[in-house]
């Protein structure tokens, strides 16, 4: 059976399951569906390797997009395909000569030899950058569309013109889609849309009644909605180019809902004793641009949709103050006084914080002492000093409207097994449940399990 996987980044359930998308419904009503878990960081770095691995934030050694570079204080590095250590569905699928055509799977650049096809994803720097394999592949897709765009910059305020970009990007996407569907041998066939997520970040205020800074009767408010069902337009497209024998995934990496503002967590940090600095800012400055005082500073902190805690140990950092045996102590303090965080208005917050060695099985690559999901999600985490109060009421880096919600989507249409039924799944089933529809073994070490053995169609052979 060839599987065709629709990855909509960002999506989230309240959206997808629609009635008013008839495409996807349909899907829904001939299939399974549900909402789907995501890792821990639920960030689209790492959340797609995950996905097509089945394998633990920790053991790809991916906790986010950027990274820490040892236990330096400032240096850091950013993922890309190159990190990727550990073997994804489409090794697999070259093995067993089963041919692949892949289209912006984050990370995939730079981009990787496959049994097939492949176009780089969303964090490629420009076209005048290989971006396709094999690298002819890239003349192909200019003669079609001219210049391919990957992405779009979301975070602006010029939402009338960020929003005809978007719609841009996704009419050629599809456009590509279509053409390799039709020009290209494939069994297994997957893209991702990054468009989701960047209408959902760029608009989602407009949208959501209940978000802080809604106005009611704004110009951009039925942009998410249309979006969606513009997707499901195209879905049809796609699944009239398919034939009856193909089953049809709809996933996501992670969710959205409405940020609620943005907590400084470095500033709390320092009102706590934690990271000292040499001289206070006036204005609003990243962490870096300021003078931290190492010799007496404990721990500090990354900003994002969560928040990345490190401590600062004697013998393991440059400047180190915790001594080694004081170093779990000190650590379940903070932990306590993270969850002891309130709101601005003194409510409680779920606050969830996770040590990365009682999180995942393995720990490779850069692991932060800490993660932190301020307030289960609701709050974004904002790295930078010279705030006057704890609480933003917007994202400190840019606008931003909406944060992660740990549930995305998936939706599975079997057509040897036609039948409406919801369930939930995690993100590690999404590979074993391919491998099981392609009727290939399930690598032991996988971490998750087919959704179709759960729906009684049968074990997936390990």
């Amino acid at each position: 059976m060839k599987v065709i996987v629709i990855g909509l980044d960002c999506a989230a359930p309240e959206l997808v399951f629609n009635e008013e998308l008839p495409n996807f419904s349909k899907l829904r009503s001939q299939g399974s569906y549900g909402r789907l878990k995501s890792c821990i960081p639920a960030i689209t770095i790492p959340a797609w390797t995950v996905m097509m691995t089945s394998r633990s934030p920790g053991e790809l050694g991916l906790y986010g997009f950027r990274h820490r570079k040892g236990y330096s204080y400032q240096d850091i590095w950013i993922a890309n395909s190159t990190a990727i250590k550990q073997e994804a569905l489409w090794d697999i699928l070259k093995r067993e000569e089963r041919k692949v055509c892949l289209v912006g799977v984050p990370p995939s650049y730079p981009p990787f030899a496959v049994n097939g096809n492949l176009i780089s994803c969303f964090i490629t720097p420009g076209t005048d950058k290989e971006y396709t394999y094999p690298a002819e592949l890239k003349g192909e897709i200019e003669n079609l569309v001219g210049e391919y765009i990957f992405d779009v910059p979301f975070r602006t305020e010029q939402r009338d013109e960020l929003l005809k970009q978007v719609y841009q990007m996704t009419e050629q996407r599809f456009e590509v889609i279509r053409y390799l569907i039709n020009q290209k041998e494939w069994d297994f066939f997957m893209w991702v849309e990054i468009g989701v997520d960047r209408i959902h970040h760029a608009f989602w205020k407009f949208y959501d009644q209940n978000h802080h800074l809604y106005q009611p009767g704004n110009e951009f408010e039925t942009v998410i909605p249309g979006y969606y069902r513009y997707l499901d337009e195209r879905l049809g497209e796609i699944l009239s180019l398919i034939d009856s024998d193909t089953a049809v995934l709809v996933v996501s990496d992670h969710g959205a809902k409405g940020m609620k503002g943005a907590f400084c967590i470095n500033e709390w940090l320092a009102e706590e004793g934690y990271l000292v600095l040499k001289e206070r800012p006036s204005e609003k400055v990243s962490l870096e641009k300021t003078e931290v005082d190492w010799a007496r500073t404990r721990a500090w902190g990354w900003g994002g949709y969560y928040s990345r805690i490190f401590l600062n140990v004697q013998g393991r950092e440059p400047q180190g103050v915790i001594a080694p045996e004081d170093y779990e102590k000190e650590r379940e303090e903070i932990v306590q006084r993270l969850k002891s965080i309130t709101g601005p208005n003194g409510e409680t917050w779920d606050t969830r914080v996770f040590k990365p060695e009682e999180t995942y099985p393995e720990n490779n690559g850069d692991p932060p002492d800490l993660m932190v999901y301020l307030d289960d999600l609701w709050w974004r985490a904002a790295g930078t000093m010279g705030h006057t109060s704890h609480y933003l009421p917007e994202n400190d880096t840019g606008p931003d409207d909406a944060v992660h919600a740990e549930d995305g989507v998936f939706i599975l249409y079997n057509p040897r097994e036609k039948q409406g039924e919801k369930i939930n799944a995690s993100i590690y089933d999404i590979a074993p449940t391919i491998l099981h529809l392609m009727g290939i073994k399930v690598p032991q070490d996988m971490e998750g399990e087919s959704i179709l053995s759960r729906r009684g169609e049968g074990n997936a052979p390990r």
